[in-house]
């Protein structure tokens, strides 16, 4: 499920993700500058292969969690759009994991945009890697953990 403002989209799914969806609606009239980030699995970590992750989250913390993302660089005034989206689930080498755009009038404050939002991602959105490896092994990826604040009684499960 999307969520969309006038100026910014975000969303948790576990369909591919799409470039095109993506870049055009941060595209507006005004905007000079439109920059796009892919993060896309690789085939190796740390010096071992990777056959696959696997991405799990808390469904409802992340889509809140990625809407205030999106907020946050809206922040500046010199962003026209932005848009954030992060698939779960099992992900093979080569498969879009999460992707970012924004616009602006132009290429600095667009990538300046861009790098926030990926940042802002990594470092406190509630999803997590569960890597698959070439040997057969199986590992959490280091990651953070959901601060107290975002914690309730009876939160629902992780989704995939």
């Amino acid at each position: 499920m999307a969520t969309s403002h006038e100026r910014s989209l975000t969303e948790i799914t576990s369909e591919p993700l799409s470039e095109s969806k993506l870049t055009a609606f941060v595209t507006t009239p005004a905007s000079g500058g439109v920059v796009l980030f892919s993060g896309v699995v690789r085939n190796h970590h740390e010096g071992r292969e990777v056959e696959r992750i696997e991405y799990v989250g808390v469904e409802s913390l992340a889509r809140t969690k990625l809407a205030e993302i999106a907020a946050e660089a809206l922040a500046d005034a010199d962003v026209h759009r932005v848009a954030a989206v992060h698939r779960v689930g099992l992900l093979e080498v080569g498969e879009a994991s999460v992707m970012v755009a924004a616009s602006a009038a132009h290429r600095d404050q667009a990538f300046a945009a861009a790098r926030r939002l990926i940042d802002r991602i990594k470092e406190v959105l509630p999803i997590w890697k569960h890597e698959h490896f070439t040997d057969g092994t199986v590992e959490w990826a280091p990651g953070f953990s959901v601060a107290e604040s975002d914690r309730r009684p009876g939160a629902e499960a992780t989704v995939r």
